[in-house]
């Protein structure tokens, strides 16, 4: 196969066109001001990737209901949300020729307990995470009333991003979200039309994509965020994966992202629950070959990727795009820098400790610290103490979780409630 210059321009199947292949993945950034909006540090956060060369900014978790939150700090679009600071991101995002989707997402029961709102779920299955499992609000199954509300809150969503000056969404259907938790035989234990076999297990993926595409012009891209696997023994398998691509060939995506794992795996961290060893990078990347040859959509995989000699690889294995996640928040310049000829390759954050949960949730705080770092104007840190970023972490949430809960309990924050 002849080799794909990573900087050549991507045609997606809508005619938007990516200025290159290399995609700033999404982060939850934990950076929403007053009333969950975005503010100056995320306009700065996002102008800073724009300027080291993407082409396309997939922005962290946009929640599509004021009561469906991963974490206080998140941002919240919905029906009545003013748009003026997401205008104003978009506009940031956009530096340089970039293209820019909000990522668009509900939790289900990966909610955190301290905000006070259920765990939305498929079923009443809780996570397992050890000792800290209580840090999560027990779930709360769906029924289908509420699940066509979900559904339509998806598509208000979309329709307000596109309002506001994006390029498109993307469905996050991975990582233990909602979307995911439907798809997985452990987390949705239904028996009704939304459980089952996999094509009912998918019905609500497909909904969603199907409101979602309704509610935009054709030219606005919508893509969806899929695991290749959760990689948890008796979960969402490979097979059911291919399952999904194959459903979604009869819709209107633009680009497929594969990645793969959720909180109680995760596997976008390189760790895996189900003992299955991940390559050093592009953790996902031979799952992808496999998923990419039955797709009829380009396909994208993140996980991992740090070396442009990988991102080369990737792109030369027939995957159209990929995605960089820590690695630019470690160095948000590295496209420009890997344009230039410079093989420059960022540091990992290093947690060296035994306990996977707290590594895991650890991890995601030292990228969050090192975003903070360039939403404040400040330069990456090289290094990081585990200890002291984690206590930073808590410290913020709960001053977070507080401004959060007080937000909730204003009649400007009320949405209608499942």
């Amino acid at each position: 196969m002849p080799a794909v210059d990573l900087f050549s321009p991507l045609i997606l199947p809508n005619g938007q066109t990516l200025k290159n292949r290399l995609v700033k993945a999404a982060m939850e950034e934990s950076l929403a001001q007053d009333g969950q909006l975005p503010g100056q540090g995320m306009h700065r956060l996002y102008r800073t990737w724009a300027e080291g060369g993407v082409g396309l900014q997939i922005t962290g978790n946009v929640m599509v209901a004021a009561d469906a939150m991963t974490t206080p700090g998140g941002v919240v679009l919905q029906a009545g949300t003013p748009l003026a600071p997401f205008k104003a991101w978009a506009d940031a995002a956009h530096s340089q020729g970039a293209r820019v989707w909000m990522q668009i997402s509900h939790p289900g029961r990966q909610v955190m307990a301290a905000l006070g709102n259920p765990g939305w779920a498929p079923s009443e299955v809780p996570l397992k995470l050890g000792q800290h499992s209580k840090l999560f609000a027990q779930p709360k199954a769906l029924d289908v009333a509420q699940i066509q509300v979900i559904v339509q809150q998806f598509a208000q969503t979309a329709a307000q991003a596109e309002a506001a000056g994006f390029d498109g969404v993307q469905i996050h259907a991975a990582h233990g979200y909602l979307i995911s938790q439907f798809l997985s035989p452990l987390a949705n234990q239904r028996s009704d039309a939304y459980g089952g076999a996999i094509e009912n297990r998918a019905r609500l993926l497909l909904e969603v994509v199907r409101a979602v595409r309704a509610a935009v012009r054709p030219g606005f891209a919508v893509g969806v965020k899929l695991n290749s696997a959760d990689f948890q023994r008796g979960g969402f398998s490979e097979a059911d994966a291919q399952a999904v691509v194959g459903l979604l060939n009869a819709e209107s995506i633009d680009l497929l992202e594969l990645s793969g794992g959720s909180y109680e795996s995760p596997a976008m961290q390189g760790r895996t629950a189900d003992g299955r060893t991940l390559a050093r990078e592009a953790y996902f990347l031979e799952f992808a070959k496999d998923l990419a040859a039955v797709a009829q959509m380009p396909v994208m995989t993140t996980g991992g990727v740090r070396r442009r000699e990988v991102a080369q690889q990737v792109v030369d294995s027939g995957i159209a795009a990929v995605g960089l996640a820590t690695a630019l928040a470690m160095d948000p310049q590295l496209p420009a820098r890997w344009a230039r000829g410079d093989l420059t390759v960022p540091p990992l954050p290093i947690v060296p400790w035994r306990n996977k949960a707290l590594v895991s949730l650890t991890t995601m705080a030292m990228v969050r610290r090192q975003m903070h770092r360039l939403a404040a104007g400040w330069r990456p840190k090289a290094r990081l103490s585990p200890w002291f970023t984690l206590v930073c972490d808590r410290w913020q949430g709960k001053r977070q979780a507080q401004r959060y809960r007080g937000w909730r309990a204003t009649d400007a924050a009320e949405a209608p409630r499942l």
